[in-house]
């Protein structure tokens, strides 16, 4: 039970006080089959016509390559047309998803995701829970209390506008002063908070978790900051000791495979909730 361990006893508890955050990252979308981002270089390049055997052997990565299309084409949105009629999951195949379950059950007051698919929304449609969705600063107004916000981060694919895809749009977000960065601020700063489904090379998210461990260094309250969390699919000893620097605690499976390492995870996390509030 992760409660004997001890190092999840001050996530289960924020959980239950709904005083917790979920930060979900594209591993929790490829969980349910979406593609990776090597499928979006692959179609870009295939609409560009461009022969990546030519970049072989350089760092050729999807936020320049959708720069490129962007400057190519005059505007991101052939591009996010093709993204969400192929990332969009039948509703079957959601039902089917466990993690997208465990996350409905898990009943985070605030849930940050990156993704532009609607899965996580549409998970919360099956599961019959209330939700407002939040992509603009106008969106804010919607908020009521008691209803689950879920906050597009890096935008959603009914708004071309606000999905963060190109590295423009990457290197604009490093000032932290949009709406939605502003709001994040607010949140995070009174709450714990979960980071699922990120791989550690995200600079964007870096430079995130970084921005949050140096607000509270300035404060001269750091001892105050409530426990923040990363689940990483793989045990990584140098990471562990960077994000540890930054006041987050590094979680593994480290007897599972790493593709049901976070279904296990979220799994005995939910029953380690449900069990402490049967005994409240």
């Amino acid at each position: 039970m992760l409660k004997e361990s001890g190092v999840l006893e001050g996530l289960v508890e924020a959980i239950r006080q709904r005083q917790a955050i979920l930060f979900a990252g594209a591993g929790v979308s490829m969980t349910v089959g979406l593609p990776s981002w090597s499928t979006l270089i692959e179609h870009i390049a295939q609409e560009l016509e461009i022969d990546l055997t030519d970049f072989r052997g350089t760092d050729l990565n999807y936020l320049t390559l959708a720069e490129y299309y962007r400057l190519k084409q005059g505007s991101i949105g052939p591009l996010r047309s093709w993204m969400d009629r192929n990332w969009t999951i039948p509703e079957e195949a959601l039902k089917t998803s466990r993690v997208h379950e465990l996350i409905c059950k898990l009943d985070f007051p605030i849930i940050y995701t990156t993704n532009f698919d609607r899965n996580l929304e549409n998970s919360y449609d099956l599961y019959g829970k209330d939700y407002v969705k939040i992509v603009n600063a106008k969106d804010v107004a919607r908020i009521h209390e008691d209803v689950t916000q879920i906050v597009k981060y890096h935008g959603d694919f009914d708004d071309d506008g606000s999905i963060v895809i190109a590295e423009t749009d990457y290197l604009e977000r490093l000032s932290f002063e949009s709406p939605l960065d502003i709001k994040f601020r607010s949140d995070a700063l009174g709450k714990t908070i979960l980071f699922i489904g990120y791989s550690m090379t995200d600079l964007n998210i870096r430079f995130l978790m970084h921005r949050l461990w140096k607000t509270w260094a300035d404060s001269g309250y750091e001892r105050d900051r409530p426990q923040s969390y990363v689940f990483m699919l793989r045990p990584n000893p140098v990471e562990q000791a960077v994000l540890e620097q930054w006041g987050l605690q590094v979680l593994t499976e480290k007897e599972c495979k790493p593709e049901a390492a976070l279904e296990t995870f979220l799994a005995k996390l939910h029953k380690a909730v449900e069990e402490d509030g049967a005994c409240a």
